[in-house]
Order: C-alpha cells, then sequence, then structure tokens
C-alpha cells in the first residue's frame, strides 16, 4: 500500500530544543494512497532519550481533525489525493542524560499488521535532538582542542544579548616587494556535529559549504560555524582589509582549523579573528559582524576624499525618490537577452517590444560590450578599454545620441546603467588609446588565482596615483550623456594583482575612487559585481558610514546550465546570512522570464529582498509572471514588492547541505514589529518530490502571543488561525522537481463588534492579506490600521505600495452581504459593487479590486505615489 510519512523534528536532521523548553514536540503525518480503504494507522516514536540511554517506545496519540483542525495541506500541482492522519507526542528533557537524543518511528496500518520502519522506507538517517545547554562557555579555548597559544585572545562585550564573544589577534611579518604568507594552526573544534562555512568558491564570489563530525573545506573560508552537541553554536570571523591584510580559513587534513593570512603591507600587521558563541546561529553571527563592523569602521577609517564627499550636500528628498526608483523599480538588463554582439538598434527594438507587451521597465542596464576596445575579434580577457566613448560600430552617432533616444521615446524609464569593469575593461586598458594618453599607466601582473580559465597577464592599467580623476572624469562623461547608474564588473581583478607593492597601492585606492565618484555622481546607484573579495567586503561593504550599495550576492545565472539553476537560489540564500550584516542590498542577479526555471527564480528574487531585473529575448516574455513579482502603481510604474528585510536561510536550515534531501526555505519579514508579515519562499532543490511540514516557528518576526492566517501564493489557500505554539505545524507541502511556494503570515486582529440589532456583541477575527496574485503580496502594504466606529462599524484602512486586488480576512463575511454591509472608498468617493467580491477560494476573504476601480473611476493621486483602501463593514 501506498503511504508517505512526514514527521517534525525532521529525519536525518538536527534539531535544537531551546534552553528552558522541557521537552521536544512531535507531530508525524501519514498519507495513504485512497485508492485502498482508509486504515486505522498507529505510530510509534523510538528514541534514546531515556535517563540511561536506552531505546524506548513512544506511542503517538492521533489528532481529531474534527475537533482539533489539521494543518493546511496545500494542494500543489502534482500533489496525489491521499487519506491523511496526523499524531502528536513529545521526549521530554532528560535530567541525566547528556544533551543528544536520536529518534526514528515505526508505523502500521492496524493492531494485526506488521510494522514498518520509516528509515527503510524512506532511507533516511535518524533524527537527533540537541536539548540546549542552560551555560554558555566560560573560555574561549574550552571549545577546541590543542587550542593554539600563538593567538593573543582576548574577551569582549557582546552587543548581541546571550553570546560570548571574543578577539584574537597575531603578528604577521611586514611585506616588502613580495606579499608575506603564514598558516597557524587555531585548533579543533570540539563535540560538534555539523559544521557550516562560507568559502570564496572562485576569487569574486562566495558559497556555501557544509560538512558532520570532521571539519575539512577543500576551499578558503571567510566564515565557520559549528553546531555543538549541547545545542550552543560556535562561530568563527576571519578579518580582511585592515592594514593590507587578507586572511582565512583553511584545515590541516585531521578536523583542525588552519589560519591562512596574507601580508601586503610595509610594517608588521596583525592578524585578526573574532569568534562568538550564541544560542543560535544568528546571535552568534551577529555578534561577530557587530565587532567587525566596529573594527572596520574606526577613526581613520574613511580616506579624505571620501569624507569629502559624504560631506557634500545633497538634496535629500530627491535622492531619496531616486533611490526608490532604483531599489524597486523592474528593470531590464541586456546581458543574456540581446547578447554581447551588441548596438543600439538591438536595444531599441529589445525595448519597444517590451512596450508592445505592456512591460512598463523603471530601469536599464546596459551590459557589456559597449565600450570602445582595442583587438576585435580576439577574447575578452585581450581586449582593452581605449575611450570613454561606445564604439562606433555598435553606437555610431555616440553614447549621449543612443541614451537620449532611449529616454525620449520611453519616458518609463527613469535610470540608465552602464556597465564597465573596476580596471575599465577584462584586458585593462589600451597602452596606445585615449584613456592612456590622458593618465598615468602601470604595467602589472594579474595572477591565475582561482581561475583555471584566466590565465596569469601582463596588463596595463590606470595607475593608482591618477584612478581618481579618471574615475572623476569618467562618469562626468557619462553624467553628460545622461547615464545616472553604473554596474562594475571583475572588481576581483584588484586581488588578482601579484606584487604586494601593487596590491597596497590599487586595492583600496581604486575601492574609494569608485566609492566617491559613485556619490560625486550617481548618489551610488550603482552595482557592485564580481566583489566578494574579502578585502572588499570589509572595507567598502561593511561600514555603514556612507550610502546603501547594491552588490551582487553570487555567481552568475546560466540559463544553458540546468544543474545551477537550483544552486543558484540555495547559494545566495547561503550567501545571505553574512552578506545581510553588509550596508548593501543583495542582487540576486538577472534572470529570464521565459525558461524552464523561470517561475523558481522569480520566487528568490522576490523573496531576496533585493532588485529584481530579467534579462529575456525579445519577444519571449511571461507577462504574468512579471505581474506577479511586480505591480502598477498611482503614478503608472511599475514597482516590484520588495519585503522590507533580506531573504536568507532559515535557522533550522543553517546546517542543511545542498546535497540533503531537504526543502530549502528562505525566510524575511516586512513591516514593523508585530504587525508585519514573515515570509517563507520555499523551493524543491533536489532530483525527487520532497514532502515537509512548515512550522508557524519557522516564519521570521512572529510573535509569540499572535493568532496567524498563512496564505499560500500558487493556490491561494489560507490556513485556519494559529498560534506559534500550537502542537500541530501550520501546513504540510509537497513541492515536485523544479517546484517552489511562497507562504506569507498575516497577523489576526480580534474586534468586537455589535450584531446588526445592536443586542449583543461578537468577536471577528481581522486580517489584511495584502495583494492576491501577487508572489509576496504582503509587501505592498505600506500600513495598515483597523478601528471601530462609534456606529458600531468595523473599519479598516489600508495604504497600498502598488494596485491590484487587496484581500481582508473577515471571519464573519459568509453571513455578510457586499451591497448591504460594506463601503469601500479611495480618496473619498465610493469605489463600484462590482469591482468588490468574496473570494471563490476561501468564503471568509473579501477581494477589492483597487486597480480595476482606480482606472474605471479615473482617480489622481497627485503627487503621491501610494493608494489607501478604506473598507467599512456594519
Amino acid at each position: 500500500m501506498f503511504s508517505n510519512v512526514v514527521c517534525w523534528p525532521p529525519f536525518g536532521q538536527t534539531t535544537v530544543i531551546p534552553q528552558g523548553q522541557a521537552e521536544a514536540k512531535f507531530c508525524v503525518l501519514i498519507e495513504s494512497s485512497i485508492s485502498f480503504p482508509e486504515q486505522g494507522w498507529e505510530a510509534v516514536l523510538w528514541h534514546n532519550g531515556n535517563e540511561d540511554g536506552s531505546w524506548v517506545a513512544r506511542p503517538l496519540a492521533e489528532v481529531d481533525q474534527n475537533s482539533e483542525g489539521a494543518p493546511l495541506a496545500i494542494a500543489s500541482q502534482g500533489r496525489p489525493k491521499v487519506y491523511r492522519r496526523y499524531f502528536t507526542g513529545e521526549i521530554p528533557r532528560s535530567n541525566t542524560k547528556s544533551t543528544s537524543v536520536e529518534f526514528t518511528l515505526k508505523f502500521r496500518t492496524n493492531a494485526s499488521a506488521a510494522w514498518k520502519w520509516v528509515n527503510d522506507q524512506s532511507n533516511l538517517s535518524n533524527g537527533e535532538l540537541f536539548f540546549q545547554s542552560n551555560h554558555l562557555p566560560a573560555a574561549l579555548h574550552d571549545c577546541f582542542g590543542n587550542f593554539s597559544s600563538s593567538f593573543d585572545v582576548q574577551s569582549l562585550k557582546s552587543e548581541v544579548s546571550d553570546t560570548s564573544l571574543w578577539s584574537l589577534t597575531l603578528p604577521i611579518p611586514a611585506a616588502g616587494k613580495e606579499s608575506v604568507f603564514s598558516k597557524e594552526s587555531l585548533g579543533t573544534p570540539l563535540d560538534f556535529t555539523r559544521w557550516f562555512a562560507l568559502i570564496r568558491i572562485w576569487s569574486p564570489w562566495l558559497a556555501p559549504r557544509h560538512g558532520k563530525a570532521k571539519f575539512e573545506v577543500n576551499e578558503d573560508a571567510i566564515l565557520c560555524s559549528f553546531l555543538r552537541r549541547d545545542g550552543l553554536h560556535l562561530v568563527l570571523l576571519a578579518i580582511s582589509g585592515l592594514e593590507d591584510i587578507l586572511t582565512t580559513f583553511k584545515h590541516d587534513g585531521k578536523g583542525g582549523i588552519v589560519v591562512s593570512s596574507r601580508n601586503d603591507g610595509t610594517n608588521t600587521g596583525k592578524v585578526q579573528l573574532i569568534a562568538a558563541v550564541g544560542r543560535t546561529f544568528e546571535t552568534a553571527n551577529a555578534a561577530c559582524m557587530y565587532r567587525a563592523r566596529k573594527l572596520v569602521s574606526g577613526p581613520g577609517s574613511l580616506s579624505k576624499g571620501l569624507q569629502e564627499a559624504l560631506d557634500e550636500p545633497v538634496d535629500e528628498e530627491a535622492r531619496t525618490r531616486w533611490m526608490e526608483n532604483w531599489y524597486d523599480g523592474l528593470t531590464y538588463c541586456t546581458w543574456n537577452g540581446l547578447g554581447q554582439d551588441l548596438n543600439e538598434q538591438k536595444i531599441y527594438n529589445a525595448l519597444d517590444t517590451l512596450d508592445k507587451n505592456n512591460i512598463k521597465i523603471t530601469n536599464l542596464i546596459i551590459d557589456d560590450n559597449w565600450q570602445s576596445l582595442d583587438n576585435p575579434g580576439k577574447g575578452q580577457f585581450e581586449r582593452r578599454w581605449t575611450d570613454f566613448e561606445a564604439n562606433k560600430e555598435g553606437f555610431p552617432k555616440g553614447l549621449a545620441y543612443t541614451i537620449t533616444t532611449i529616454r525620449d521615446n520611453h519616458p518609463n524609464i527613469q535610470h540608465v546603467a552602464v556597465w564597465h569593469a573596476i580596471l575599465g575593461y577584462w584586458g585593462g586598458v589600451s597602452p596606445d588609446g585615449n584613456i592612456a594618453n590622458k593618465y598615468k599607466t602601470k604595467v602589472v601582473t594579474r595572477s591565475q588565482g582561482h581561475e583555471t580559465f584566466m590565465p596569469p597577464a601582463i596588463i596595463t592599467v590606470v595607475d593608482a596615483d591618477d584612478a581618481q580623476r579618471m574615475y572623476n572624469d569618467f562618469y562626468q562623461f557619462l553624467s553628460s550623456c545622461r547615464i545616472d547608474s553604473v554596474k562594475t564588473d571583475a572588481q576581483f581583478f584588484l586581488d588578482l594583482l601579484e606584487d604586494a607593492e601593487d596590491r597596497r597601492r590599487f586595492i583600496g585606492a581604486y575601492q574609494d575612487a569608485w566609492t566617491i565618484s559613485s556619490l560625486r555622481y550617481f548618489s551610488v546607484k550603482a552595482i557592485s559585481c564580481m566583489s566578494q573579495t574579502p578585502q572588499i567586503l570589509f572595507h567598502t561593504q561593511l561600514p555603514t558610514n556612507k550610502p546603501r550599495l547594491m552588490v551582487r550576492n553570487s555567481d552568475d545565472f546560466f540559463p544553458e546550465i540546468p544543474t545551477s539553476h537550483p544552486w543558484h537560489i540555495f547559494m545566495n540564500a547561503y550567501n545571505s546570512l553574512f552578506t545581510q550584516h553588509l550596508n548593501i542590498l543583495p542582487d540576486w542577479d538577472m534572470f529570464q522570464t521565459s525558461h524552464e526555471y523561470s517561475s523558481f527564480h522569480a520566487a528568490g528574487r522576490c523573496v531576496s529582498g533585493g532588485p529584481i531585473y530579467f534579462t529575456d529575448e525579445p519577444g519571449k516574455h511571461d507577462v504574468d509572471l512579471i505581474h506577479q513579482m511586480s505591480g502598477e502603481n498611482v503614478q503608472g510604474k511599475t514597482v516590484i514588492l520588495r519585503p522590507s528585510n533580506i531573504g536568507k536561510t532559515i535557522a533550522s536550515g543553517v546546517y542543511t547541505a545542498y546535497e540533503e534531501e531537504r526543502l530549502l526555505k528562505v525566510g524575511t519579514y516586512h513591516g514593523s514589529k508585530g504587525t508585519g508579515s514573515g515570509i517563507l519562499g520555499i523551493f524543491n532543490v533536489v532530483q525527487k518530490p520532497i514532502s515537509e511540514f512548515v512550522m508557524l516557528t519557522e516564519f521570521p518576526g512572529l510573535e509569540d502571543d499572535t493568532e496567524y492566517l498563512v496564505r499560500a501564493h500558487t493556490t491561494g489557500e489560507i490556513s485556519k488561525p494559529m498560534r506559534k505554539n500550537d502542537k500541530l505545524p501550520c501546513v504540510s507541502l509537497e513541492l515536485q522537481t523544479k517546484s517552489w511556494e511562497i507562504l506569507s503570515t498575516f497577523p489576526i486582529h480580534n474586534i468586537s463588534m455589535q450584531t446588526s440589532d445592536r443586542s449583543t456583541s461578537q468577536d471577528v477575527k481581522v486580517s489584511v492579506l495584502g495583494l492576491s496574485g501577487k508572489m509576496t503580496g504582503a509587501a505592498a502594504i505600506l500600513g495598515s490600521e483597523l478601528t471601530t466606529e462609534k456606529n458600531g462599524r468595523l473599519h479598516v484602512s489600508t495604504r497600498l505600495k502598488a494596485l491590484g486586488v487587496l484581500g481582508v480576512y473577515i471571519s464573519s463575511l459568509a453571513s455578510k452581504s457586499i451591497k448591504d454591509d460594506f463601503m469601500i472608498t479611495i480618496l473619498g468617493s465610493t469605489i463600484p459593487v462590482h469591482t468588490v467580491s468574496v473570494s471563490t477560494i476561501s468564503e471568509n476573504v473579501l477581494e477589492v479590486d483597487v486597480e480595476r476601480a482606480w482606472k474605471e473611476m479615473g482617480l489622481y493621486s497627485g503627487w503621491q505615489n501610494e493608494v489607501t483602501v478604506e473598507v467599512f463593514m456594519s
């Protein structure tokens, strides 16, 4: 007989039971085929949490779904119709046994049937619980074996409560013409079960790595975290970018950590590490990052030129408006869509096609291959920049003419960006070009680094002494052409400079020159790309003493490589565990809307908290998908519905490897504390269908004492009202290969209303659900207020970022008449009754077609870019 078993806590994973929680609560779902008669299932939990460590059976109690309800079983595409039986139970915290408990499950159809073990059916290993210790370690060396005495370890006061924090330093000799390298063993982390690291997958990019028991990371790591068997988390962070020093972590082949450093400075330097232990990865990680920010933002951290640029007067109102368009506008990029043989006519045609499909972009990025270069016909690493002006073959009338034509013909485009490399182009600058004639140049050696496809080279570049003048002139030229933003790529080339003197002169000077000119000419409407090198991360992206920068968060979108797409989402979600603490907006890269993984990528971008830009071939657009990601505001501009917080892997998934058969859950939060929405993007990144529970505790930002509704984007289904401490999960979910779901939570308000005859009052549950049909429709809500008026009417006032269909959950809606019991207004005018309806999916959801009402009524908002919808219910 077909059966499927789902358990929380999950099998094959580690689950931490927080300090103070007396027991681990279990929920088991058994699904069976409706092709057979329904059976009276039994389920028994086996575990070794007994006081003496012996294995014992604990029968689970079946849930009466008629009285207690059940999780929302989302009817996702491909999910079979089945019988569902739920069981619950607990494992108490032991007073004497060690903190680790293993568990598994056996089940059968009835009392006379043979038992089946879930391990045999699913090939999953036992689940493991860690009951968290009450005490943090007193000293860092308590967390290690063979802890090195070479490091100076200082205990620090942490800015994050309930964490322990330490600094570790080590001297490193001065460099001459060549850099000085050092390796020092730190020690072997003790008593941990899993580890997670962020590594340099190649020179410009970070990526996650995972392991169990033995620490063995094959690439250079900048951050390592260890889940200890006492339920605590040890996080180590390597600091770079101070005193011309680069530091990473390696392994010694025996499970130990090796600290690898490079000093390019002329003075004896100081290798710096930060370590923290906390009750969650997030708190330990935050403690490290807050300390790192203090280190890199101290006195003298800003160059004189950068400080002067920051002190220049700015029209803050105009800059806010520009940055809203830049961050929240829908963007088109030419790279994959138009190819590398770029010219102005291809751009014109692409934009005209977007208009014909009623796709109104706000930002345009003109990617690589617009510049004037030498060595035509050769590979990109052999071509070199010659002049500021665009190449005459593709842009015969010049860059200014092209941009003016674009802006005149497409007034919806607010910002136009162009691409360039940090050193000019992939091959540097041409020694025979106008740029080399105007600016001081230097011949430098570019090492191969991690890049086997890119051989070492001797290239010509603008000297560090003239980098600021060159950038100032270049961006002044771009500005004169009506370019108002840039995408600056190949920034890792600075880290590939081989000579110590070049490295100490160029890395900081080029970063500061670029930042200063970006501020001065573009108000930091810039995308930093291929810039996840340690020095840039800490020198440029971590400090908060300058405006927020948009930064590419991972390696590229590769449309022709099927296996790259799940990995792309996974990699970005884990990278954001680190980049959430930088002064940046993580950019998960462009994608194509007409692609087998298009909606998969779209969902990832929507929960990322970053920008959304696409790179479709002209005419190959999924307009419906674009509408799910964005909406039109009252000014007629297309805006993306970007959550107010950065999306990242949730706490329960930090130590889950890509190869494990688990759903990837990316969490974010939108709105103010207590009144906003937790959002989960859930992705199947493995090559088989996966079934899991979703717990309300997995959503970021939710309050313990608040009731919530959960809404599934793909089906529109809504859960029953739930709280975090309910014994049942909020959702049961099965996703097919390449599938995804976005779940959004909405706080419920309990309103006391008088009955129609005013003789009694009744409690009504009300929740504002944002815009229906949008992946992150919750992020359309700018604010909402629920009150009861003196006449007894319910008043729901909601401010929206975009037009669309507003959903409002009202528990008593089934007993109401839209015509007789509701009045809905926009800008003080009552909207037509036919623009209001009851959802076909839930009888408790009122749907207000704000977009249709706005356009039919011919409303005008003046300078406002938001709309307020007033719902009154008797």
